[in-house]
């Protein structure tokens, strides 16, 4: 005989099936083809130069710090890999368009819009090539130093990985995109003005970062660690065991 009630449910499982994971991936996917496009585009902030997708990069830290701490490097991980195919698709879209021919009444502004393509392919391929050592570098860390601060300080985990990650970040993406178009000296202020930028928006905002890691946890029920998890950056497995899943534990 079929019983009517309810089935019963396994909170377990039910904890470790995010709710707004996939919100923030898709920002992250966004904020890095944003600091892509921008980042071509060189400006002038007070009394320094920089690229200006600078000033949106260190929004794909605060985000990548936020998936990593409260849903997991291997969640990160995804998110990595969506930005990737996001930069993949966007290079070979700008690349196929320029072969296209132009309408005579738009010959001058195709031309313009297809240099400008010819130097921003560079600059996506850098970052491109940037982004797939710096990010996983930044979760990587992230997740080690929770688990040894067993979840303290989590403000001072998001400075310092990102302080890492960016720097190798700003030193490949200097050398890799504007080698040759600028003097060494120029490449150096350059380097360190973006890591600066990136290392100070950080700083600002670690507040924000800080409480909105809290109140995740405490909506989504989680707060993984990854104990036992393969830190290979070709893995695509998201999977956790209940017992990663340290939420709500006192921690000595």
């Amino acid at each position: 005989m079929l019983s009517n009630s309810p089935p019963q449910l396994d909170t377990t499982t039910l904890r470790l099936q995010p709710r707004f994971l996939w919100f923030f991936i898709l920002c992250y996917a966004m904020a890095i083809a944003l600091v892509n496009w921008f980042d071509a585009r060189m400006i002038r902030l007070f009394f320094v130069d920089t690229d200006a997708g600078a000033l949106i990069f260190p929004l794909t830290f605060l985000l990548s710090d936020l998936i990593t701490e409260v849903y997991g490097y291997k969640r990160a991980r995804l998110a990595i890999w969506c930005g990737f195919l996001f930069n993949f698709f966007y290079i070979g879209y700008g690349y196929v368009i320029t072969l296209f021919p132009s309408p005579a009444y738009s010959v001058v502004y195709n031309a313009a819009f297809d240099e400008m393509m010819a130097l921003n392919t560079r600059v996506i391929i850098a970052s491109t090539l940037t982004y797939m050592v710096s990010e996983p570098l930044n979760s990587y860390i992230m997740a080690k130093m929770k688990i040894k601060m067993h979840g303290k300080h989590m403000g001072l985990r998001f400075l310092v990985s990102s302080s890492i990650s960016s720097g190798v970040d700003s030193a490949m993406f200097g050398v890799l995109a504007f080698s040759g178009i600028m003097s060494g000296k120029e490449l150096i202020a350059l380097i360190f003005t973006m890591w600066f930028i990136k290392v100070a928006t950080e700083f600002l905002g670690i507040p924000l970062s800080v409480y909105l890691a809290k109140k995740l946890k405490k909506s989504e029920q989680l707060d993984i660690y990854d104990r036992t998890t393969k830190f290979g950056i070709f893995s695509l497995d998201t999977t956790y065991a209940g017992n990663a899943n340290e939420f709500g534990e006192v921690r000595k």
